[in-house]
């Protein structure tokens, strides 16, 4: 049973966001700011507007620039007191402080902990913000500031900025787990997309060896009996017979095959049940009839098969038989009539080895019937051996002839 892998499906949040996030945001900014300019209307002091409309104004970009704005807000702020403690000179006071807008400072905070990238900066805005409060607590003389509040209202003050803090990183935790969700659902879905073109190329691949052992095979069988049988036709009517029916058998296992491949092609599963006559089995015991189709058709064919019954899986005599069956197309093709094939077929040690030699007809390697090369059969029979775990080497014999062996690693039924 092969183990089922799920592409992860993002959250709602992540939905969320992907969908309404942008104008969600600016609608939230866009509130934050007003609030924060609202507040100002409680106070009436020269420059509360002022500071508490540029604090606002600086909100708006806290997502794109939330240190940036951070550091606006508290130089603000900075100001704000620095204008609060000149009250001896002026009369009312130039800024009132502490005012409720100075939660700009705490929003410009959850800003730099929720979008921050880079993991330091959330744990500075936290420490920057209590320093600013004690030191505001306390007084900064250099600063002409003035301690503003006692040690239980510095209490109120800290846990306010801490509980911020604490839901500004939890709200940064989220959105960092969800982009994960995000960029884990794409990578997943690029594997998925992946996994099934690499299916389709091998499902291609397979086809086309199907195709080229069934039509290559079948068409050099086809073609010589019917030369065959058309220069004996009048000299012995019975061979011309006997090549006329080895003529229809081989189109007959043709059709068999070509209509199974366009079932595969069609439906993608010939075993199904309901996918029309069952798909006939190709053992060891099949490639008797080629070597016999190859005698009739000229060849000189000895063919011996050492292996055990039910010592093979159907795949591996499937594999078996194209070969032999491609070595057979290829010596008709290239040596013709009259060439003489030794196919020895033997398990050895867990492995099952295959030879094929012919002699070429007594022609040199290379120089038969359109000289042999690296094509199709070759490639489709190296691929068939490598899916199984063997090893496969064709090549010319040193004078004529051909040679093809494999090896195949057997896994016994």
């Amino acid at each position: 049973m092969t183990e089922e892998r799920t592409v992860p499906v993002p959250s709602a949040w992540t939905a969320l966001s992907g969908r309404y996030g942008r104008a969600l945001a600016r609608a939230c900014d866009i509130g934050i700011a007003l609030v924060v300019l609202a507040a100002t209307d409680y106070y009436d002091a020269e420059y509360d507007l002022l500071l508490g409309g540029l604090m606002a104004l600086s909100l708006l970009a806290r997502r794109r620039f939330p240190g940036t704005v951070m550091a606006v807000v508290l130089a603000l702020s900075v100001v704000q007191f620095a204008l609060y403690n000149l009250s001896d000179l002026s009369d009312p006071p130039l800024a009132s402080a502490p005012a409720s807008y100075d939660a700009a400072v705490l929003f410009a905070m959850m800003s730099v902990v929720h979008h921050s990238r880079t993991t330091w900066m959330p744990y500075l805005a936290g420490a920057v913000v209590l320093l600013a409060t004690a030191a505001g607590a306390v007084g900064v003389p250099a600063l002409g500031i003035e301690p503003f509040a006692d040690l239980e209202t510095l209490l109120v003050f800290w846990g306010l900025t801490l509980t911020v803090w604490l839901t500004a990183f939890a709200l940064h935790t989220r959105r960092l787990y969800a982009e994960s969700q995000v960029a884990r659902a794409r990578h997943a879905e690029r594997e998925q997309e992946q996994r099934v073109r690499l299916a389709a190329a091998r499902e291609r691949a397979e086809i086309a060896r199907e195709l080229h052992d069934v039509v290559a095979h079948s068409l050099a069988v086809m073609i010589l009996q019917a030369d065959g049988a058309e220069s004996v036709l009048r000299k012995s009517p019975d061979m011309a017979q006997s090549a006329l029916k080895t003529i229809a058998a081989t189109g007959r296992d043709a059709i068999d095959d070509m209509h199974r491949i366009v079932r595969v092609l069609r439906e993608g599963n010939p075993d199904a049940p309901d996918s029309g006559p069952p798909r006939r089995l190709v053992t060891l015991d099949e490639i008797e009839v080629v070597a016999e189709r190859a005698r009739a058709a000229g060849l000189t064919v000895d063919v011996s098969v050492e292996v055990g019954k039910d010592r093979l899986s159907p795949a591996e005599e499937m594999t078996a038989f194209r070969i032999v069956q491609e070595c057979l197309t290829n010596v008709l093709r290239h040596a013709g009539a009259g060439a003489g094939v030794d196919i020895r077929l033997h398990e050895e040690q867990g492995t099952l080895l295959i030879s094929v030699v012919d002699d070429g007809a007594g022609t040199l390697a290379g120089r038969g019937v359109g000289g042999r090369s690296g094509g199709n059969g070759l490639v489709g029979m190296r691929e068939r051996v490598e899916l199984a775990g063997g090893s496969f080497e064709a090549g010319p014999r040193l004078g004529s002839g051909w040679h093809v062996r494999a090896s195949i690693p057997t896994r016994t039924k």
